[in-house]
C-alpha cells in the first residue's frame, strides 16, 4: 500500500516556495501567488498540482491538530457545545467561559494557544481555499494531462475547497465567496450567503462525485476519493433540504462501496499503557481508534483517514494532554487531606509502582478541555438505569475510567492503593486532635478541571517517544520521537453515514427508518436499548457518543438547527423552528434561541449562574454565538465594500448588500 503523504512531501520539497500562500484573516484578499515564484512554471505539471493539493491535505489535519501543547484547534469546536466545556481554570480573564461576553469581533478569538483557535480556524481554512483555487485557476494549462485525470484533479479541488468552505459557513456564517486565484488585489468582495455558497459545494460535489475515482482505483491511499465525495455531498444535500438525494446517496455509500462496519477485534492490538494498572480486554471499538488499524486494508469503515504517523509529515497531536481530566495535582486530596495523592511518578522514580502506573495509563493530563455531564453520564441513562456494557462508556473492558477507578498511588498517602474518592468518608484528625477533613468534605477543589471520566478508547495513543524513556515523566499522545507515535485520525468513517442517512430520514417524517440508522450503529457497539423510533435528539446524542473528537460538534449542531428549521420537524421537546429567524436571535435568557442554544443550555452549565471551583466560573452563551463574529481584521481588509457582520454582533447591520447567488459573486470576483 503507498501512502500519499510520503509522496506528498517529495512533491513540496521541490516547491518550497508555495508555504509563501499562508494567512488569511488580514490578508485573505491576497490571492495572488506571484510574489515569490512563476505559478505558469510551478503549475505547468502534475507534480506542482500534487504539491497544492498536498497543502490542502495539511490544511485540514491542521484544523484538526496544530501542535500546541494544550489545547487542540478542534477543542474549539466542543467547548461551545452540549458536550464540553473549556476546563483550564488557571487561565485568568482568559478563560473561555463568558462565551457571551468575551467573544466579540475585536476580541476574545485567538489564532492558536490556549485559549481557542477561532481565527485560526478561518485562516486554515482560507489557505486550503487558496491551494484548491490554484489547482483549478491553472489546471486547463496542464497539457499533459488527460480528460479524465485532469477531471479528477479538479474534483479532488472542489472537495477540499467545499470541506473548507461547509466549516467555515457552518462556523462564521455570511462571508466572502472566492473561487480563483486574481491577478491584482481585491479589496472590494461582498459577503455571499450561506445558502448561496452550499448550493455552490452541491454542484461541485456532483462533479466531484462522478469524476473522482473510488477508493478501490486510487493508487495512493490518503488521497481524496470518491466515497469521501458522497459523505461531504450528503452533508451538502443535507443542509440545502435535498433530502431523498442525501438519503439516496447514503444507501449507495452503504451498500455498493466496499463499505462495512467494523464488528470484531481487528488490525494491531495496543494494549493499555500498563496492562498491571489498567487492562484493556481487546474489543472492536478500541481497535477501531488506535492510529495503528485507522489506515489498514483490513479496516471496511474507514472512508478517508488523516495520516499522521511518520517523521515526514507528523504533527504533535497531545489528546492524552490536552483532552485528559488533570488527575495529577496538588487540588486532589485524599481522606486525610494529602495534597497530589496520585502523582505522575516517571518510573526511574523511587516512588514508581509498576501495579499504580497512571502516568502511562492515562497520560499527563492538564485538563483543559473536558466533557460536560451530560456526556459524562445522562447521555448513557435510559430508563433510569447506566448502560455500562456499551463498548463505548464500558469500563470493565477497559474504554472508560472513571475517577474512582483511579487509585492513590503516592507512597506516604495512608490511603495508597485504594480508590479515589470525592468526598471524605469520615472525620480526620491530626496528631493534635485538630479537624482536618470533615465527613462529607469535598475532596477535590477544582471540580471542573480536575474531576471527570476518561473515555479512553478515544483519546489514548501510545507514546512511543515517552515509552523509551525511563525518566519521563510526561505521557502525552502521539509525541514524535526515534519511533513516531500513530497519530492516524478519521476524518470521514461508515458509522457517520448511518448517522446521516438517519437524519435524511427523520427529516422526511420517517422516524422508523431513522431509528433502523441510529441502532445500526448502537448494535455494532453493544449498546443495551434499540429504539423503535427516533427524534432528532436520539440521533444528535448518538453521534456525541459514536463521534466524540472527530466531528467538530458546534458546526454539525449548526447544520442541524438549519436542518429542522428548514424541514419543520419537531425537536425532542416538540418545539419546531422558523427558517427565517432561527439565527437571528440574540441573548442569553433561556427562552427561544436556535436548537444549538437549547441542547448547549438544557444539557451544560451555560446560562445557569456563577460555579465556583477553585475559581469563579461563569459559563455563559448568547443566541447570537450559534455563528461566531466574522473577524474584525477580515471586514476592515476588504476597505472596498462593506462586509456583513453577523446577527447580534458589533457592526451587524441588515442592509449591507450580499450575493444571494453564487454565480453573481463569481462573476464579481474579476471587479477590482
Amino acid at each position: 500500500m503507498k501512502f500519499i503523504n510520503n509522496n506528498i512531501i517529495k512533491c513540496l520539497a521541490g516547491v518550497a516556495s508555495l508555504t509563501a500562500l499562508a494567512g488569511c484573516s488580514d490578508s485573505f484578499l491576497e490571492q495572488d501567488p506571484l510574489s515569490f515564484y512563476e505559478p505558469t512554471t510551478t503549475y505547468n505539471t502534475e507534480a506542482g498540482l500534487k504539491s497544492a493539493l498536498a497543502r490542502c491535505d495539511l490544511s485540514y489535519k491542521e484544523m484538526l491538530m496544530d501542535g500546541n501543547g494544550n489545547m487542540l484547534p478542534i477543542a474549539s469546536t466542543y467547548f461551545m457545545s452540549d458536550i464540553g466545556l473549556y476546563a483550564k481554570t488557571d487561565a485568568g480573564g482568559g478563560i473561555m467561559d463568558d462565551i457571551a461576553n468575551k467573544i466579540t469581533p475585536t476580541s476574545g478569538m485567538a489564532t492558536h494557544g490556549d485559549s481557542n483557535s477561532m481565527i485560526g480556524f478561518y485562516n486554515r481554512s482560507c489557505d486550503g481555499i487558496k491551494y484548491a483555487n490554484t489547482v483549478l485557476t491553472y489546471i486547463d494549462g496542464v497539457t499533459s494531462l488527460d480528460e479524465v485525470t485532469r477531471d479528477a484533479y479538479k474534483g479532488r479541488a472542489y472537495f477540499h475547497r467545499a470541506y473548507k468552505y461547509y466549516h467555515m459557513v457552518l462556523l462564521f456564517g455570511d462571508i466572502p465567496l472566492i473561487t480563483k486565484i486574481i491577478q491584482v488585489p481585491k479589496q472590494n468582495y461582498k459577503s455571499t450567503s450561506k445558502q448561496a455558497i452550499f448550493e455552490m459545494l452541491v454542484h461541485d460535489l456532483e462533479f466531484a462525485v462522478k469524476h473522482v475515482p473510488s477508493m478501490k482505483d486510487m493508487p495512493n491511499y490518503g488521497e481524496v476519493n470518491q466515497e469521501a465525495c458522497m459523505q461531504l455531498l450528503i452533508k451538502c444535500y443535507l443542509t440545502v433540504g435535498e433530502y431523498a438525494k442525501a438519503e439516496a446517496m447514503a444507501t449507495d455509500l452503504i451498500e455498493n462501496h466496499g463499505l462495512a462496519l467494523m464488528e470484531q477485534p481487528f488490525g494491531t492490538f495496543v494494549p493499555s499503557g500498563n496492562p498491571n494498572t489498567w487492562e484493556v480486554s481487546r474489543n472492536v471499538v478500541w481497535d477501531l481508534h488506535r492510529g495503528e488499524n485507522v489506515a489498514i486494508p483490513a479496516n471496511t469503515e474507514t472512508i478517508l483517514p488523516i495520516l499522521n504517523f511518520n517523521a515526514q509529515n507528523f504533527t504533535y497531536y497531545p489528546t492524552m494532554r490536552a483532552t485528559e481530566v488533570h488527575w495529577s495535582n496538588g487540588d486532589i486530596l485524599d481522606p486525610h487531606g494529602l495534597g497530589s495523592p496520585t502523582y505522575n511518578f516517571a518510573r526511574n522514580r523511587s516512588e514508581y509502582d509498576d501495579n499504580l502506573d497512571w502516568l502511562r495509563v492515562l497520560g499527563r493530563g492538564i485538563g483543559c478541555f473536558r466533557t460536560s455531564k451530560y456526556y459524562n453520564r445522562e447521555l448513557w441513562m435510559y430508563d433510569g438505569e447506566l448502560d455500562e456494557q456499551d463498548l463505548r462508556h464500558n469500563r470493565q473492558m477497559g474504554n472508560w475510567v472513571e475517577m474512582t477507578d483511579i487509585r492513590y498511588n503516592r507512597p506516604n498517602s495512608d490511603f495508597k492503593g485504594e480508590n479515589m474518592r470525592l468526598y471524605a468518608d469520615e472525620d480526620y484528625y491530626n496528631d493534635k486532635g485538630e479537624l482536618v477533613v470533615a465527613a462529607g468534605q469535598l475532596l477535590c477543589k477544582d471540580t471542573i478541571r480536575s474531576w471527570y471520566p476518561i473515555p479512553l478508547y478515544k483519546i489514548y495513543v501510545l507514546d512511543q517517544s515517552a515509552s523509551g524513556n525511563m525518566g519521563a515523566d510526561q505521557f502525552n499522545g502521539a509525541t514524535k520521537g526515534a519511533n513516531c507515535s500513530n497519530g492516524n485520525m478519521y476524518l470521514f468513517r461508515l458509522a457517520e453515514t448511518y448517522l446521516l442517512r438517519a437524519e435524511a430520514r427523520f427529516y422526511q417524517g420517517n422516524a422508523s427508518g431513522a431509528a433502523q440508522d441510529v441502532n445500526k450503529v448502537r448494535a455494532r457497539a453493544n449498546a443495551k436499548k434499540m429504539f423503535t423510533t427516533v427524534t432528532i435528539g436520539d440521533i444528535l446524542d448518538e453521534r456525541a457518543r459514536e463521534l466524540y473528537l472527530e466531528e467538530w460538534r458546534q458546526p454539525e449542531m449548526t447544520r442541524i438547527s438549519w436542518c429542522l428549521a428548514r424541514s419543520g420537524q419537531p425537536d425532542e421537546w416538540g418545539e419546531t423552528y422558523d427558517l427565517n429567524t432561527w439565527d437571528k436571535q440574540s441573548g442569553t435568557d433561556l427562552s427561544g434561541g436556535s436548537y444549538w442554544f437549547k441542547r448547549c443550555t438544557r444539557y451544560s452549565l451555560f446560562n445557569h449562574g456563577q460555579i465556583v471551583s477553585k475559581v469563579i466560573l461563569n459559563y455563559q452563551l448568547d443566541k447570537r454565538n450559534l455563528f461566531w463574529p466574522v473577524p474584525n481584521s477580515v471586514i476592515t481588509a476588504n476597505f472596498g465594500a462593506p462586509l456583513r457582520q453577523n446577527y447580534g454582533y458589533d457592526g451587524y447591520d441588515e442592509s449591507v448588500e450580499m450575493w444571494t447567488n453564487s454565480e453573481d459573486a463569481v462573476a464579481d470576483e474579476d471587479v477590482v
